[in-house]
This record gives C-alpha cells, structure tokens and sequence, in this order.
C-alpha cells in the first residue's frame, strides 16, 4: 500500500509541471495571433491568461505566464505578430506584457480562495485593471504621450473584447478547474 502511495505522490509533480506546461504552450500558440488597430493589437493572449489564471490559481498560473515571457524573451516568435525578442519586453507593448503577470496573479488568486464564478470574474476584471495599469504607464514612458491618448489608444478599444474574453474563460475555465480538482484528488487516493 506505502508503494502506492510513494508512486502517487511521486506523480503529483510531473502532473503539476504538466498542467504549467500545458497552459504556458496555449498562451504561446494563442498570443501571437493578432489584429493591428493601433500600437497596441488585439490578441488572444488576455483570453488565455484568463483561463490560466481561473484553471491553475495563483502560484502556477503565474509561473505558466512567467515561462511565456521567458521564451518570447529569448527569441522565440510567441508575442503578438509572431514576433520575440527582448526588444519587445522593452518596447511599446512591454508594459501590457508584464502587466500579464499580475492579471494571472489576481485571476488566479480569485479562483484559489473563492469557489463562486463571479468572484473570479471579480479577480479577472482586477487583474485586468492592473493589467491595463502597468501597460499604460510604460506605454506612457515610451511614447512621452498623455494619460487621455494613452487610454483612447490602449485601454478603450479593448473593453468590450476583454469583457467577452473574461466571459468566456470563466465560462470554461471554472467547471475545467473543479474537474481537475476532482480527477486529480482521484490520483492521490
């Protein structure tokens, strides 16, 4: 029976950097697809840090973005335009991209203490919130423009998407959570 146990346990990390593993690669695959309006595109990649953040809660939600980031900072074609590189950390959009550490964070933080739905759309509006802040700032530093053009340019035109995206991870994202919850609980018995 000890074996059993030894072996479940020993399986619980592999599942664990699985699961980070996994969801790093869908924010890798969907972030890249995106539309020009502006400075700042219209990407995927909010839609899947949404879903990161209420699947994987806090710690390994944000590892999962953290390994993200790692990897469009070395150069591999994973930000929007199917581009990578430092430069982008850097650039314009560098902020937004940072800012995905924190709107994971606070999603996932919602997901791991509250078990209702609207509390974790509560966390995702203040990731994005923060999100938006860290974006607009840094956007701000580049481009020496005011906080009105920088909100018209980078926050404005995005509201309605991410109140789509937010709705649609937490309409998939929380029932995908609780059957993990429930399948891997399974594995530890």
């Amino acid at each position: 029976m000890e074996t059993n146990q030894n072996s479940a346990g020993a399986r619980l990390p592999l599942i664990r950097m699985t699961r980070i593993a996994v969801m790093a690669a869908l924010l890798c695959v969907a972030a890249p697809w995106s539309v020009p309006i502006g400075p700042i595109p219209i990407s995927l990649a909010t839609l899947a840090v949404y879903f990161i953040g209420a699947v994987l809660g806090a710690v390994d939600g944000t590892i999962a973005v953290a390994v993200y980031l790692l990897l469009g900072a070395v150069g591999v074609p994973v930000f929007s335009g199917f581009e990578g590189g430092v430069q982008k950390l850097i650039g314009v959009t560098g902020g937004y991209l940072i800012g995905y550490l924190p709107c994971v964070a606070a999603t996932g933080l919602a997901a791991d203490r509250f078990p209702k739905r609207w509390m974790v759309v509560i966390g995702m509006i203040l990731g994005t919130v923060l999100l938006y802040a860290f974006g607009t700032a840094w956007f701000m530093l580049q481009t020496h423009r005011t906080l009105t053009e920088s909100m018209t340019l980078c926050v404005i035109p995005f509201l309605p998407g991410d109140a789509a995206k937010i709705a649609a991870a937490a309409l998939v994202g929380i029932p995908l959570r609780m059957q993990m919850e429930k399948w891997l609980g399974k594995a530890k018995r």
